[in-house]
């Protein structure tokens, strides 16, 4: 009898009560990196808050004005360099996020690929999709930053994308 009774107040902790006190800016700890960088070294999130997972996000055309093209068609040309693929890519899951009661500021783990742009050799544009990131987190806007982990990959979807992002936000 005692056991069954530890047990229905162990399980009553970690119902919707639980869920209710862990809820707020405690329930996610961002961790600095030592020194302070533009990435968190992790984050820690509490049972309550809750969490959005998005699939990777690829950039939208330049002009979207412009008449459509065959996907084999497209070039990165169409979709412009790293720094702008990034900003593209980030400014969709800004809406995404949006749409669902998120802001970037609610963003703790990015996963970057970035596929070798042919006028580097083959090199991702480590630089540049940076420098796209910057205009996202650690702004007047959104001073808070995230985990992030940035790969080359081989390739795309399609030679014309040189970034995809993966973002996973809680709040």
């Amino acid at each position: 009898m005692l056991r069954s009774t530890a047990l229905a107040a162990a399980l009553a902790l970690t119902g919707p009560a639980a869920a209710q006190t862990a809820a707020g800016p405690e329930a996610v700890t961002r961790h600095a990196n030592t020194p302070p960088g533009m990435i968190l070294q992790g984050v820690t999130v509490r049972p309550g808050a809750t969490t959005l997972y998005l699939s990777g996000q690829l950039a939208a055309p330049l002009d979207p004005a412009a008449p459509p093209k065959p996907p084999a068609q497209m070039t990165i040309a169409d979709f412009g360099d790293t720094k702008t693929q990034t900003v593209s890519v980030l400014g969709k899951i800004k809406t995404i996020l949006a749409a669902r009661g998120y802001a970037m500021a609610d963003v703790i783990k990015l996963t970057v690929f970035v596929a070798g742009d042919p006028k580097l050799g083959g090199r991702m544009d480590f630089a540049g999709m940076n420098d796209g990131f910057k205009q996202f987190f650690g702004t007047a806007d959104n001073p808070s930053t995230v985990a992030r982990s940035t790969v080359q990959v081989a390739a795309l979807v399609s030679p014309a994308f040189l970034v995809e992002i993966e973002a996973t936000a809680a709040k």
